[in-house]
């Protein structure tokens, strides 16, 4: 699905609205936050839908959501400010932050784990809901920073450590908890704790007033949805949504448990606003938070020959890098990058068409991939009228 023609034509807005309005009237997706911005100016941007259905409570562009794995690229950032400020280096062991910390492989050995494969999830580890049911991650009891409120990171470190590494780091790539180990170290090498390390580094000098670990307004917090049998349904106290071979597992409390560990993978919370913040400067150079050519690295494909899971695409130092958009049937081009949210999340940024595209919804996962996602992106680079 090669790119024929430049993005956003005057009859963008209205296909985009189109898509929107499908997925809300067909409850697939209770609400959504969209903005589209093309060389940092914001040309789209809608609240629709409901913050929550059951109080009737319609969707505002000021809204704050469960980040989930947006949370990524955030960490991801900070840890690179730290490396600049030569605090780390990519290639420092793990375990010179985090001694205790020392899975083996299925054969006994003890391999060295380094900053920069956890960054590009090339250190062996997995995550549970990439897992069947009944794999290894659930028998230890690890958690993939979406639930068991009150889990202590000391306690999860160690449950992963137990668990055999999947592959010898830097031999293979597995989306993982990586950046929920990546956040302990950068913690302990500072001495801080990891939201006021994010907050320092990234939040505060980006102005992203309503993105904390914690909630900082919770009379604006969305409610949680997740998909059902015909219609999204609300997510209960403990919900789980069936993944591939096996589930995801959220505790949307969790973010109010203030013993519950900073999970760096998934852990924050914020607004559309702010992720389009954290991406502008990315985008532009690093804003005020890394150089511009820490920023290039970030943006860059990581991992050389190394195949992900997701035809087609490679990993920076904190997403997913565009490598092939025939194999990845997309319409961006090369050197896009993206992720998104278990919540309900997607955003890509495609540099050469200096596009950014944030879309969060309180419905997982239906708002993070599949029919709603794919639909935004064709309606935004498709020229039809």
């Amino acid at each position: 699905m090669p790119v024929t023609a430049a993005p956003l034509d005057d009859n963008f807005g209205r296909r985009v609205d189109e898509v929107i309005d499908r997925a809300v009237e067909e409850e697939r997706v209770v609400g959504a936050v969209i903005l589209v911005a093309r060389r940092g100016e914001v040309l789209y941007s809608r609240a629709a839908g409901l913050a929550d259905r059951e109080a009737k409570k319609p969707m505002t562009a000021d809204v704050i959501f469960r980040l989930a794995s947006v949370t990524k690229p955030v960490v991801a950032a900070a840890a690179l400010a730290l490396v600049e400020a030569g605090a780390i280096s990519l290639a420092d062991p793990v375990t010179r932050f985090i001694p205790e910390f020392r899975p083996k492989l299925a054969d006994g050995g003890e391999p060295v784990i380094t900053i920069r494969q956890l960054l590009t999830h090339t250190a062996g580890l997995d995550y549970g809901f990439r897992q069947a049911t009944g794999g290894p991650y659930h028998r230890a009891g690890i958690s993939d920073g979406l639930d068991q409120p009150g889990l202590s990171m000391a306690e999860n470190l160690r449950r992963i450590a137990s668990v055999p590494l999947s592959y010898k780091p830097g031999t293979n790539w597995r989306y993982s908890v990586a950046m929920d180990v990546l956040g302990e170290a950068l913690a302990r090498a500072t001495g801080a704790t990891l939201p006021d390390l994010v907050d320092r580094l990234v939040v505060q000098p980006l102005g992203m007033r309503d993105t904390a670990f914690g909630v900082r307004d919770r009379a604006r917090l969305v409610t949680p949805y997740a998909d059902g049998p015909g219609k999204a349904v609300a997510m209960g106290e403990h919900h789980l949504v069936p993944f591939g071979d096996g589930a995801i597992s959220f505790t949307p409390g969790r973010t109010f448990d203030a013993a519950s560990f900073a999970s760096g993978g998934t852990g924050m919370n914020g607004t559309a606003g702010d992720v389009m913040k954290l991406l502008e400067a990315l985008r532009s150079g690093g804003g005020m938070v890394i150089r511009p050519e820490t920023a290039t690295a970030m943006r860059t494909d990581a991992i050389g020959g190394l195949e992900t899971t997701m035809p087609g695409w490679g990993w920076g130092l904190g997403f997913g890098v565009l490598r092939d958009p025939v194999a990845a049937n997309t319409p961006q081009t090369v050197g896009t990058w993206r992720w998104g949210g278990v919540y309900g999340h997607s955003w890509f940024v495609d540099p050469t068409l200096d596009l950014t595209v944030v879309a969060l919804t309180n419905t997982a996962i239906a708002g993070m991939m599949g029919a709603f996602p794919d639909a935004l992106r064709d309606a935004i680079y498709s020229r039809q009228a």
